[in-house]
């Protein structure tokens, strides 16, 4: 296994850092003493010179999320040149990817961004969807109006545990409210009329 540490240099326009490792073995031991003087200086050399060619064509992004293809992009291309060195590249790791300061914290400016934008949007959906709840109860209160005069004295109720609170009831519902009792009262008396009333025993009977 041979090792680039530390890699200097800038990638794709931005100042990073970090190091490659590879391993390769030896396939033809004449090829790789006659071909390079020292196999293993000349691998280190043109795997730096590689790793900044591949490396410089994407983005910081593009280098952080898609490691694998670019260590399999500088893999085959030290191979195609190691071939003639008698030698074969099995394995390329780009790895401890160094990040300056200035760029850590705008990164961090970003994913704070991305998290308040994020919790816009779910606010936004529950706004959302509490409006289309409030049409609904709208529309039922419209369609049966004796609801929502009946939904009035809970909100009353709800005021009234605040003992500052001062309660004003509207005109409509103590009519309505009046009605109610009314209803409630001849209901009471039909239902005692009922109770009370004699039963003729001499009419049952042939």
């Amino acid at each position: 296994m041979w090792t680039v540490r530390p890699l200097s240099g800038t990638w794709g326009a931005r100042n990073a850092g970090g190091h490659v490792d590879a391993y390769f073995r030896v396939v033809d031991a004449v090829k790789s003493v006659i071909a390079v003087e020292n196999v293993e200086a000349a691998i280190n050399q043109i795997a730096q010179t590689t790793l900044r060619k591949v490396v410089g064509q994407h983005t910081l992004d593009e280098t952080l999320s898609e490691t694998d293809r670019i260590n399999i992009d500088i893999r085959e291309i030290l191979d195609i040149t190691t071939t003639d060195w008698g030698v074969e590249v099995t394995l390329v790791e780009l790895k401890d990817i160094q990040l300056p300061d200035s760029m850590k914290r705008a990164m961090a400016r970003q994913a704070e961004a991305e998290r308040e934008k994020r919790a816009k949007i779910i606010s936004a959906e529950g706004e959302s969807m509490a409006g289309a709840a409030l049409g609904d109860a709208s529309d039922i209160m419209m369609a049966h109006p004796l609801a929502l005069q009946l939904r009035n004295p809970q909100s009353l109720v709800e005021i009234g545990v605040d003992k500052n609170s001062t309660v004003l009831f509207p005109a409509p519902l103590m009519s309505t409210i009046g009605e109610l009792g009314a209803f409630l009262a001849r209901k009471s008396a039909a239902a005692a009329h009922e109770t009370t009333t004699p039963v003729d025993i001499s009419t049952m009977v042939s």
